[in-house]
This record gives C-alpha cells, sequence and structure tokens, in this order.
C-alpha cells in the first residue's frame, strides 16, 4: 500500500486504527466511516485492504502498518501527515493485538516476548509515533483495546492477561501525563467477542498441548481439556464485534468519555466483581474453572 491510496483531506474528524482486517478493528474502520469520520485503517497486508475497500466510502484510507516495524509506523505517520496537511489527526484507536496462552511453567518464552510486542509495546510505539498529529488540534482521544483479562489473570492465559494489564497500567499513566495536552486516554475492555482471534486461541492451545513434555501432559492436559470447554462455552455466547465499536465510537465523541469501558456480560463480571474478589476466593474460582 503506497501514499497513493490517501485521497484528499476533508474537514471531517480523522482517526487512525490499528489491527482494521477482521473483528473489531473492521467493524470500528465501518462504523466511524458511516459517522462520517476519516479513517486511516491500519493493516498488516496489502490483500485485507480489498474488504475495507468493497465495504466502506472513500474516507477510509488503508495502510500498511505492521505495529511491530517501526519503519512501518514511521511511514504510516508521513503518510497520514500528508494526506492531512496542516489539520490534526483527532483520534488513535490501538485495536491491533494477539491471544497467546498456556501453562507458564511451560511457556514458549519467545512467543511470549512476541506477544507482548504486539499487545504493549507496539500500541506505545504507534501512540508516540503520532501524538504530534494529535497535539495539533484541541481534544484529541486515544482509545486502547484492553481485555477482560487485563483485570483478573487467567489461569492457562497468564501471558496474555500480562500483556493486557500492561495495558491498563500505560493507559493510566498516560491519560495523567496527557491531561494537560488536553488529550484523553480511554480504556475499552471487551469480553468475549465473535472474532477471529477466538478460534486462533482454541488452535494455539491445542499446539500448547502438542509440545508439552511428558511431565508437562501429565500435570496439565486435564486442565487445557477443561479450559479449550470454558473457552467454547464462552464463544458461544460473545458479544458481535460492532458492540465494541460502539464503545470505541462512544469514548471517541462523548464530552467526557470514560476512563475504561467493560463490554459484553462476561466482561462487565470481571470488572465488577472478579477482580474485587478476595485472592484466595478468586484463585479458588479460577482454579476450578480448570481444575487445578
Amino acid at each position: 500500500m503506497s501514499s497513493e491510496l490517501a485521497g484528499p483531506a476533508t474537514h471531517s474528524p480523522a482517526v487512525l486504527i490499528t489491527g482494521t482486517s477482521t473483528g473489531i478493528g473492521l467493524s470500528t474502520a465501518r462504523l466511524l466511516d458511516r459517522e462520517g469520520w476519516r479513517v486511516f485503517a491500519g493493516l498488516r497486508r496489502d490483500a485485507d485492504a480489498e474488504v475495507l475497500r468493497s465495504e466502506c466510502s472513500e474516507r477510509v484510507t488503508p495502510l500498511l502498518l505492521d505495529i511491530t516495524r517501526q519503519s512501518q509506523i514511521d511511514q504510516a505517520v508521513k503518510q497520514v501527515s500528508d494526506t492531512l496537511g496542516d489539520a490534526p489527526l483527532a483520534a488513535i484507536v490501538n485495536n491491533a493485538g494477539i491471544s497467546f496462552g498456556g501453562p507458564l511453567e511451560y511457556c514458549n518464552l519467545d512467543e511470549t516476548r512476541s506477544g507482548f510486542e504486539v499487545n504493549v509495546f507496539g500500541p506505545l510505539a504507534v501512540t508516540r509515533a503520532f501524538l504530534p498529529l494529535l497535539r495539533r488540534g484541541s481534544g484529541g482521544r486515544i482509545v486502547n483495546v484492553s481485555s477482560a483479562a487485563g483485570l483478573a489473570a487467567t489461569p492457562l492465559l497468564g501471558g496474555y492477561s500480562a500483556s493486557k494489564a500492561a495495558t491498563e497500567a500505560l493507559s493510566d499513566a498516560l491519560r495523567v501525563e496527557l491531561r494537560k495536552s488536553g488529550i484523553f486516554v480511554c480504556v475499552v475492555e471487551p469480553g468475549f467477542i465473535e472474532t477471529p482471534m477466538h478460534g486462533k486461541a482454541l488452535d494455539q492451545i491445542d499446539g500448547v498441548r502438542a509440545t508439552l513434555p511428558p511431565e508437562g501432559r501429565a500435570t496439565y492436559s486435564d486442565a487445557i481439556d477443561r479450559f479449550r470447554e470454558s473457552l467454547e462455552r464462552l464463544s458461544a455466547n460473545a458479544s458481535p464485534p460492532e458492540k465494541v465499536a460502539s464503545a470505541i465510537l462512544d469514548a471517541l465523541t462523548a464530552a467526557r468519555p470514560r476512563p475504561r469501558t467493560a463490554v459484553g456480560m462476561d466482561a462487565k463480571f470481571v470488572a465488577g466483581v472478579a477482580s474485587r474478589l478476595p485472592a484466595r476466593l478468586r484463585d479458588f474460582l479460577f482454579g476450578r474453572m480448570v481444575g487445578l
């Protein structure tokens, strides 16, 4: 994707969204387009841009943006800046993310580091790079898509939960640091959402089991089975991605946006109850869920 894809700047508010090939990111790009926003849609592959071109208006500009590659972030900043001219960027939506898991005792540290690159360091790098464009205007917004798993660590998803807890902490600090600049930072915390991520999570859990040594399978195989069953039950009652997109729109447009918004009944339970339970009781409930 090159800068020639960028259309002329308009008076519509402009937003950068990462991870728009599927799920929450794609739904958010569609919704903001319908609401009249100028959308810069970050994608990792050229082929994914075809969906956006076919379903959205010319206000949506696909950008090749792997958030773990600084060179692509820098190129995206240039493309957005060249398109907007002197106009500001109104908002950043850090949506791109991946799920990863398995028993921490046997986790692949390289894969865990890669997960943190995507879920933590990538959004931070994007935010740092695009902040000068936000500062051109007033009342800018940064929306970080976290997860209910960042509020209460889930067994067998410890690495993923840790990465989303880091997102929560970075967002809290950044919200205070940018307050006098008039830039507000919000966190959206989805529970189980109808996206390809959860199918990938099931495949990944199966892959983890296959790589466990004999002693690991003896210790964790039953727990992985029960965990997989829990994921399937939760997935069957997952919320549509449009519900998260609506929460993101609210965070971008509310006069006084909420610092954090849980999306889905499961996420609201975690945000309102599970995260406040005494540690021993929470450990018992989560352990019972997977038989540990």
